[in-house]
């Protein structure tokens, strides 16, 4: 467990950030200039805040009498350059940790293999991609034996190629190495592939913090997101293949079919379902062209984001003020969940 409560001054901006961050992938998502890379700077020790105290693992890092230097903290840092040493080899740079770091190459094999860097270790960085120079450095972060891995937006100086490249690389790290992972971003698309557990930033201040699929399917929270991007995360299970090759999954609502994928049976997905792609009814709809209907209960009424329950799990709809006072939808009332598409990300 990560424990962060610090507060700093800048000119114009004054930081007071308190949060939490257990085990898994902890996304740090917020606007430019609302104080993320600041807060990574204070964990990793490259920024001494006013006051506070932060600890991982119990072991204090920072308070009013301590300050343990970046290499005490045991922190690996991957940054938006990979910061790798262009006279060096890939492999001179994957084991320069072992300078400092006793055991930092007790690992060499396996992370080379995890990551399929045996190829390039006898490459320098200029001649490597942007992912693979990204590759590297998280390489080299996991060879420093790191008790937390900090990756202050990864995936920003590269282009859409090169991410759908990395982001397989980042969700392997996050399910093989048991390691916490404090993730920087204001990528919707990134934090919905990667993180467990989100902190959303303003203006230096922490919002909201909790995990991410009770945020995102939070009325009050999700908008935090953006606009279009409210909605929710919810889990299935592939049943088997139907006559004409749709998919049947379980949900904790029933059944849903999704589009041919090539899926196992047995496969764990997470369903991303958007609030705008949901239409509510009050009674069962007949003659639909829609495939995925959900009995479910209104849980919360907010404007005009409606929270919804079935089983365990929670989503949004998104309908006019209008149809809240048509449908006289409030807390409790049952309803049917018209879901017009679904996004298939991997569990």
């Amino acid at each position: 467990m990560l424990e962060v409560a610090f507060r700093h001054r800048f000119p114009g901006l004054a930081l007071d950030v308190a949060f939490e961050a257990p085990s898994g992938v902890t996304a740090l998502f917020g606007p430019s200039g609302c104080g993320k890379s600041t807060a990574i700077n204070a964990i990793a020790g490259l920024l001494r805040p006013d006051q506070g105290r932060i600890a991982l693992d119990g072991r204090v890092l920072f308070a009013d009498r301590t300050n343990l230097t970046p290499q005490a903290r045991r922190i690996g840092c991957v940054f938006q350059d990979a910061r790798l040493f262009p006279h060096m080899t890939v492999e001179a740079n994957l084991r320069y940790p072992s300078r400092w770091r006793r055991g930092a190459a007790r690992d060499f094999d396996r992370i080379i293999g995890m990551l399929a860097l045996e190829p390039l270790l006898q490459r320098r960085p200029d001649t490597l991609s942007g992912g693979e120079r990204q590759r590297v450095a998280i390489g080299r972060a996991l060879l420093s034996d790191p008790a937390l891995l900090v990756m202050d937006e990864p995936l920003a100086a590269l282009d859409e190629a090169r991410k759908a490249e990395i982001m397989p690389w980042l969700e392997r790290l996050r399910d093989e190495i048991r390691l916490p992972i404090l993730y920087v971003s204001h990528s919707v698309a990134e934090v919905l592939r990667l993180a467990t557990t989100v902190v959303l930033m303003r203006q230096g201040r922490v919002l909201h913090s909790g995990p991410l699929t009770r945020i995102l399917a939070d009325p009050e929270l999700a908008p935090q997101l953006g606009a279009r991007e409210a909605g929710a995360l919810i889990s299935a299970t592939v049943e088997g293949r139907e006559a004409d090759g749709m998919i049947r999954v379980a949900t904790a609502g029933g059944p849903m079919l999704l589009p041919d994928l090539d899926l196992p049976r047995g496969q764990a997905l997470r369903l991303r379902i958007l609030a705008h792609e949901v239409i509510l009814a009050r009674e069962a709809p007949q003659g639909l062209s829609a495939l995925n209907v959900l009995p479910v209960t209104v849980a919360r009424v907010d404007g005009g984001l409606i929270q919804l329950s079935f089983g365990n799990e929670r989503m949004l709809a998104q309908v006019t003020p209008r149809s809240v006072k048509a449908l006289e939808l409030l807390p409790g009332t049952q309803c049917h969940a018209i879901v017009k598409s679904v996004s298939v990300l991997p569990s």
